[in-house]
Order: structure tokens, then sequence, then C-alpha cells
């Protein structure tokens, strides 16, 4: 549950999301990743050290260049439990529908019978 924690904590920051939206085309170093966006690269380190930290990406070495990837298996863990409450909760309205339908079928049939 804590990876699962780590995860979400990471993605609740909308520009280590799209850190993630970019590295998932493909592989990118920190300078390819600080282009975008308005900020220092050690701040966008500091994003990439939680998100490292966090399991969703990892460094790879290519000469000199130490470019970040794309890690899905924490997001796939991640979908995995939203998945499954999504079901449990996608059920519990398919009952309160089929509630309220019953109700409205006995409020027509009660005001036929006035």
């Amino acid at each position: 549950m804590q990876n699962l924690d780590s995860t979400f904590a990471a993605l609740a920051d909308s520009t280590r999301r799209a850190i993630l939206m970019r590295l998932a085309k493909e592989d990118l170093t920190v300078m390819e990743l600080a282009k975008p966006f308005k900020m220092s690269q050690p701040a966008i380190s500091r994003h990439l050290k939680v998100l490292e930290d966090a399991g969703l990406i990892s460094t790879t070495i290519r000469a000199q260049a130490r470019p970040r990837r794309l890690e899905t298996a924490p997001l796939k863990k991640a979908t995995e439990w939203i998945e499954k409450y999504r079901q449990m909760w996608e059920k519990r309205y398919y009952s309160l529908d089929g509630l309220l339908e019953e109700l409205q079928t006995m409020q027509t049939l009660g005001d036929k019978q006035k």
C-alpha cells in the first residue's frame, strides 16, 4: 500500500504528470525534460526524484547522457486499484437505479389508482 501511496502522491502534481506524459512518448534527459517548463533544472530534478522514488521512472545510461524512462508497473497497480473501486461503485449505482425505477413504478401505479 505504501507504493500505491507514493504513486498517487507523485501523480498529484501537474508538472510530474506532464513529465510522465512526455516520457510515455520517448526517453528524455533532464535538460530535454526541462525545456517546456518555466522552472530551473534543479526544480525539474526534484520532480524527477519524486517520480523515481515512486518507481514511476528510471534512469538509463547512454554514453554521457542519462535519459529517464517511464516505468509502467506502478501505474498498472494504481489502475487496478482504481478499477476495483470503480466496479464496486458501478454495482452500487446499478442497485440504486433499480430501486429508483421500482419506486417510480410504485408511484405511477399509485397515481393511476387515485
